[in-house]
């Protein structure tokens, strides 16, 4: 009976934290696909600069690397920041209609090459990002160039929002792998087969190792590189930074890291979206817990 009025608990529970994201995408129908977008980045721009607990969580992680920082640009950069995820959201969820919207994407970099090099080669190749910008901005181009690219994700706890979610990512490109063993052994068939994956390395990896992360120490995975040297494949960091009134994206292929080991192959990577950051604070997901644990 106790377990029984548990799981109808946690039932609920997961209904009422997806009521408010329903009321959001349910009153912005039937507008134009970049107004509704707006109005959503808008909505959660606004809990991060009012709710206190989001404020506190966001201000928490942000002091760890801008301790000097006043409060009055902290208000600011968290509720830019809430903007711009909310934006990220709807463009997931809407992740076909996002694509369609190929007049916003401009793609440069010297990694695009090496993924067209790749891609002749009948090779694999392990494009990393972060929670940056818009980094379905980056698979949207592969895709517009006949480069399909999968990805890993990490399921959601919430069954609403792992519906919407999944649905949105695999409309991005597939295969679509979970993190674990099962989806770790999919992942190695499809690079050995010729295929591309996307993976976000700036998630809390509790068995990685601690390298440097915006100057902190960060338990991060080298999971990445690893695979990349024992299949000779190129792993290329790429970012869809958001440009103008946020709508447009700017996807950026750096150079393909050189293959030397997975420790320093990782750490440079964490140093190119340390960088990103930087240069774009209001573009990176800080409730991310990045350093906890570590």
């Amino acid at each position: 009976m106790k377990a029984m009025l548990s799981r109808r608990f946690i039932s609920s529970w997961h209904h009422l934290r997806y009521i408010p994201l329903l009321s959001a995408l349910t009153l912005t129908r039937g507008r134009a696909f970049e107004l509704r977008s707006r109005a959503l980045g808008r909505a959660i721009g606004w809990v991060m600069h009012w709710f206190p607990p989001a404020r506190r969580r966001f201000e928490r992680e942000l002091l760890r690397v801008y301790p000097a920082m006043p409060r009055s640009q902290r208000a600011l950069l968290s509720r830019d920041m809430g903007r711009n995820m909310g934006q990220t959201l709807f463009e997931i969820y809407h992740c076909a209609e996002f694509q369609a919207q190929r007049d916003k994407f401009s793609a440069s970099g010297p990694g695009l090459a090496a993924l067209e090099a790749a891609r002749t080669a009948g090779k694999g190749a392990i494009i990393v990002s972060g929670h940056f910008g818009q980094w379905e901005a980056v698979r949207a181009v592969l895709k517009a160039r006949g480069m399909e690219t999968g990805a890993v994700y990490r399921p959601q706890t919430n069954p609403h929002y792992q519906r919407r979610l999944l649905a949105g990512i695999e409309a991005g490109g597939k295969p679509i792998l979970e993190t674990g063993t099962i989806g770790t052994k999919a992942l190695v068939r499809h690079l050995r087969s010729g295929g591309f994956i996307a993976i976000l390395l700036d998630e809390k990896y509790s068995e990685g190792m601690r390298l440097p992360f915006l100057g902190r120490p960060a338990l991060t995975s080298l999971a990445a590189a690893q695979l990349a040297l024992k299949y000779d494949l190129p792993m290329v960091p790429a970012y869809g930074i958001r440009t103008g009134d946020g709508s447009s994206f700017d996807v950026v292929f750096e150079e393909a890291i050189p293959h030397t080991d997975s420790h320093t192959m990782t750490q440079v990577f964490n140093d190119s979206l340390s960088a990103r950051i930087r240069a774009n604070p209001d573009q990176w997901y800080w409730l991310l817990g990045r350093w906890k644990g570590a």
